[in-house]
């Protein structure tokens, strides 16, 4: 939790941050800012040796940082991994709002500030001076850039969706990708579609990475065709217009389109109306996000209840143990997801 000072003088020398004390004193970012801090559980020997190095290498906490070593908190972030084009748009910001709006309320309870950090190119930048204890970052990808800052600050993290392929990963709430996968398949299977095609985000995230696994699972235990097509998320809706057509093109008889991302699911509906065919009787389509891309397309998508609003809680309660030094848990298991079936799917809409 600890900042590293940093001057643009000449002859002065270049910041030193909390990352190069952890690589030097062999030990996690978070058993750095933890020893630095005197808080949380780490071994005597561990602690003063991280602080020993610290001091060889010039690193300098804030003023504020060291308010911090009672343990106090003010200000924590909420920040989107997700580009605008698939985070923006009609929904409005759906997806990242939902859960920041249950988190505000959770932060206020705990005496902490929300801030919120929109999907924007100039995220980063605003990362680098924001002023704030701890993190939430929503859907990481390896190597997040975001994540990557926000460690090198020494900024307590908490994800929602695990963090992928990471050796030292942030404590995480599960949002069970795989597990909203396969109820997506399982419908769409039980409503007849023995042809399905997936089509998704091509960034490495957790969830991309569970739905593709599910995916090929899921078709391989029925004997079903595989068909997948990954696509960049920057191309929002106009990218999800233009990947059912390819599916389309590539494989016509394809019955149903099983596309997580709402932006995607929203220009595939479009496209493929476009094409003639008629949704649900010539082709089903559903996503993973009950939003209101999802609820007021037309017809109305098949999605899955994430449970965002508990989820945003369970994640500002996590962060504040770890901003607190009880660093027990380090993943959460969010609330099992519900399929929400619309007319995209079958013939009407059900809940179950």
């Amino acid at each position: 939790m600890m900042r590293a000072m940093t001057s643009s003088s000449p002859g002065m020398k270049a910041r030193i941050t909390i990352r190069e004390v952890a690589r030097e004193a062999g030990v996690s970012l978070t058993t750095v800012s933890h020893a630095l801090n005197d808080r949380g559980v780490v071994d005597p020997d561990t602690r003063t040796r991280v602080k020993a190095v610290a001091a060889r290498l010039g690193y300098r906490p804030s003023a504020r940082a060291r308010k911090l070593q009672a343990g106090r908190s003010n200000s924590i972030a909420i920040v989107s991994s997700m580009p605008f084009a698939i985070s923006g748009g009609v929904s409005r910001l759906g997806f990242m709002m939902e859960i920041a709006a249950i988190a505000a309320e959770a932060a206020m309870q705990r005496g902490l500030a929300l801030v919120f950090v929109p999907p924007l190119e100039t995220a980063q930048e605003l990362l680098q001076d924001l002023d704030i204890d701890g993190a939430i970052v929503i859907e990481p990808q390896a190597q997040d850039p975001r994540v990557r800052l926000l460690r090198e600050r020494g900024v307590s993290l908490v994800t929602i969706g695990q963090e992928p392929q990471a050796a030292d990963p942030a404590p995480c709430v599960d949002l069970h990708s795989a597990g909203a996968a396969r109820l997506l398949l399982e419908h769409l299977h039980a409503q007849g579609a023995r042809r399905i095609a997936l089509i998704q985000g091509d960034a490495p995230r957790e969830s991309y990475l569970s739905q593709l696994q599910a995916y090929r699972a899921f078709v391989a235990e029925h004997g079903l065709p595989e068909r997948v097509l990954a696509i960049p998320e920057s191309t929002g809706e106009a990218g999800g217009a233009q990947a059912c057509a390819t599916v389309l093109s590539r494989w016509p008889d394809t019955d149903a389109l099983c596309v997580p991302v709402d932006a995607f699911a929203t220009g595939a509906l479009a496209e493929a109306l476009r094409l003639g065919r008629h949704v649900p009787d010539d082709l089903k389509l559903a996503t993973r996000y009950d939003g209101l891309r999802a609820r007021t397309a037309r017809p109305a998508l098949t999605a899955v209840d994430l449970h965002l609003e508990q989820v945003g809680s369970l994640a500002v309660e996590l962060l504040f143990e770890h901003l607190s030094g009880h660093t027990t848990r380090s993943c959460v298991s969010g609330p099992q997801p519900r399929l929400v079936a619309r007319a995209s799917s079958g013939p009407r809409a059900r809940t179950h």
